[in-house]
């Protein structure tokens, strides 16, 4: 039994302590480090590249403000799925209209599908830089071994994968560290929000908000904790065994804004070395992680780019397959198929060809003439735009006591779980009225 087991067990009445009572941070951490770290994919690094080129270190608040936004959002999307055993698509299959459910389901796969591509192209476009080769041939193999991966791998050893692979991440720590940073600089522009309110400022705000609060993470994230719920049979949805609410809530909100400010702080380190580098150099138009990549090659020097290129090959297979799993998860809840990765493939044969079918869309997306590098910034502002119906749901779902029971979620975190939906709303609608003046 892991020690995240035993801290929700421990907390049951009269049960015997074993071990500690305090969960260690490594075996808490599970689904809310990967989705964090998720969240960094080459679409996320796209975006924030582009915000620290072109806005120097002026955007650095938003990471701040869109952290306790970003992890109340994900703790609710967590507490759904182990509070129920059913991730986000299944619980609105069970309680609530068709129409919502396929809606919410559309939005989800045309932001994943292009998200997918994007993502892929950016992985396949680095490594022709690094070690030449076709670039095309990169995307196919890349989304293949995600593919292969994800439908033969043992779960639990896949899952243990997907943990150490978040360690690409401390790429980006490595490359602020190797540039000249103005930190009293970064620090007031991470306090005191200062931006122009023009079309450009505004569309990368919400670019940024929808690369850190996208749907996909909700919807993996609470599926993943179903997930565990059946290969983890002493773990009971909370409805049921509401005495193992308090370990498990604790768990989860430990995995979670650990996972959430992981995540933030590889998006400001981004910010910070692109605001150091590019911005002051006058380059400004960078609208891939690839391009932000290559021109900080004669700036920083040759380590520096492999360091950042490497961490987009590195955050890409990690999310590659949350993009399409989510979309599997989604699309199987919906339609009652069995669904889940601890399951064998020809138990849920419906719920992996879906994800076969998504990561292939994904990687048909880049032969048919779209631009890649467009693509990687215009997904971020997508999932911003999808994310509000998404968000508006979920907040109505926790609240609901026919999904929840007893365990509808706290007012403190239903107040900052709408302050999030209504900053992605608000955002989102500044961003339509200055296309149009």
């Amino acid at each position: 039994m892991s020690v995240a087991d035993r801290t929700e067990r421990n907390t049951l009445p009269g049960s015997p302590v074993v071990g500690t009572t305090k969960p260690r941070l490594l075996g808490v951490l599970g689904p809310g480090l990967i989705t964090g770290a998720s969240d960094d994919d080459p679409s996320g690094i796209a975006t924030y590249s582009q915000a620290g080129a072109q806005f120097g270190f002026q955007l650095c608040w938003v990471m701040l403000f869109s952290y306790p936004l970003m992890a109340a959002v994900q703790e609710i999307s967590a507490r759904i799925g182990r509070t129920t055993g059913h991730g986000i698509a299944g619980n609105i299959r069970r309680h609530y209209s068709s129409g919502l459910l396929q809606a919410s389901v559309v939005l989800l796969l045309v932001a994943n599908v292009i998200n997918l591509g994007a993502d892929l192209g950016a992985m396949g476009n680095v490594l022709h830089i690094l070690i030449g080769g076709p670039e095309q041939l990169y995307v196919v193999l890349v989304g293949l071994i995600c593919l292969t991966m994800q439908v033969f791998m043992q779960y639990t050893r896949y899952v243990a994968v997907l943990k150490w692979t978040t360690l690409s991440l401390f790429a980006y720590f490595g490359a602020v560290l190797m540039v000249k940073v103005p930190w009293g600089q970064v620090a007031w522009h991470s306090v005191v929000p200062s931006m122009s309110f023009d079309k450009d400022a505004i569309t990368t705000v919400v670019a940024v908000l929808g690369t850190t609060i996208s749907p996909y993470l909700f919807f993996w994230q609470s599926s993943q904790e179903a997930e565990d719920q059946r290969v983890k049979p002493e773990r009971e949805p909370l409805v049921d065994a509401p005495e193992q609410a308090p370990g498990a809530i604790e768990r989860i909100r430990v995995d979670t804004y650990v996972g959430m400010a992981f995540a933030n702080l590889v998006a400001l380190a981004i910010i910070v070395t692109t605001g150091a580098t590019l911005h002051v150099q006058g380059i400004t138009d960078i609208q891939s992680s690839t391009q932000a990549a290559e021109a900080l090659r004669p700036i920083a020097g040759s380590f520096a780019f492999a360091v950042f290129a490497l961490g987009i090959i590195g955050t890409g297979l990690l999310a590659v397959p949350v993009l399409a799993g989510s979309a599997a998860y989604a699309i199987g809840e919906a339609r009652h198929w069995p669904v889940g990765l601890a399951r064998q493939p020809m138990e849920a044969k419906a719920f992996y060809a879906t994800l076969a079918i998504a990561t292939v869309i994904g990687i048909i997306v880049n032969f048919i003439g779209v631009d890649p590098i467009r693509a990687l910034y215009w997904s971020a502002v997508i999932n911003g735009v999808v994310a509000v119906p998404v968000m508006i749901v979920m907040m109505l779902m926790a609240s609901d006591r026919r999904v929840m029971g007893e365990l509808t979620i706290p007012s403190a975190l239903k107040a900052v779980g709408w302050i999030a939906t209504g900053v992605m709303a608000l955002s989102a609608v500044a961003m339509g009225v200055t296309s149009f003046v």
